[in-house]
């Protein structure tokens, strides 16, 4: 894991460093909100609800123009995630904070107004269950490696600040063992993003 962040990491600053000499290549920073839920995690208990749980990403992106029209966006992110839980008259927050990389396509419908669709994926860095002021640590509970795909539209404004909003899908299940008549849980996670491009 440490060496695919790191070769991300190296590849996203060598080209920041030549992006001036190369017309089809930009970089950027971006960060926003995230409104999380965690798909199934109430399926073994019926007396358990679920709500979204705010968080919030941030992190590098990339574009490199193929055409007029398509472009490849890969992006190196920081993104909490997680769901709020009510069981039983008391109420708790499970959080799962990632380092993620995206790779998107993107699509320009028009001059500064672009479709993107694209896999991703996620490195655990921390899970933690949090209830009355306490928190637990339950990343052995958790899989390491999360896969999902991502669904958005994003917006320029002028030649640098852009708006984005995506919807990511999580294709592998977020526990690592399944309790008897337990459903496999996933990410399921709504960005709205703020991204300034140099």
């Amino acid at each position: 894991m440490k060496q695919i962040i790191l070769l991300a990491v190296a590849f996203l600053a060598f080209g920041f460093a030549n992006a001036q000499d190369k017309k089809n290549m930009s970089f950027g920073i971006k960060g926003g909100l995230n409104v999380c839920l965690i798909t199934n995690v109430t399926s073994i208990d019926v007396g358990v609800s679920s709500s979204a749980l705010i968080g919030f990403h941030v992190g590098f992106f990339g574009e490199f123009m193929i055409s007029d029209k398509f472009s490849i966006q890969p992006e190196l992110l920081y993104s909490t995630q997680g769901v709020k839980l009510d069981f039983s008259g008391a109420s708790g927050d499970l959080k799962l904070d990632y380092i993620t990389i995206p790779v998107m396509a993107k699509y320009y419908v028009a001059k500064d107004f672009s479709l993107e669709f694209g896999p991703q994926v996620g490195f655990l860095i921390s899970a933690k269950a949090k209830s009355s002021g306490v928190s637990i640590d339950v990343k052995d509970m958790m899989q390491t490696t999360d896969f999902g795909l991502n669904l958005g539209a994003g917006y320029y404004i002028g030649k640098s600040m852009n708006l984005g909003l995506r919807y990511n899908f999580g294709l592998s299940r977020v526990q690592k063992d399944l309790a008897s008549g337990e459903s496999a849980s996933k990410n399921s996670v709504f960005q709205l993003s703020f991204g300034y491009k140099f």
